[in-house]
């Protein structure tokens, strides 16, 4: 855990510099993000923002790849008879006999 010291400096941990490249004098940003910070080396910022039709078609991409994974599941049969219980099941074991 890091502290800030009353100069508002903060220390990166030896081994997350490291991860990262980090070096004595390196230019590092802090970037907002949401309700917290990143720490980001200086030069390689990822751009925040992508052009709407980038997002359009990296969403059309992750729901080709799903719906790949659940043509998958639903063609080796019921997911159900393959882990030998129901979902019906599980509300009727809690009960007292």
């Amino acid at each position: 855990m890091a502290k800030v010291t009353s100069k508002l400096q903060v220390t990166i941990p030896k081994r997350i510099a490291e991860r990262f490249g980090i070096a004595p004098g390196d230019e590092i940003e802090f970037v907002a993000a949401g309700d917290g910070i990143r720490v980001v080396p200086a030069g390689k910022r990822v751009v925040d923002t992508l052009s709407v039709a980038e997002r359009l078609r990296l969403f059309s991409a992750a729901s080709t790849r799903q719906k790949a994974r659940d043509k998958a599941l639903n063609a080796g049969g019921s997911a159900a008879a393959g882990r030998g219980w129901t979902r019906d099941e599980l509300y009727s074991r809690a009960k007292p006999r």
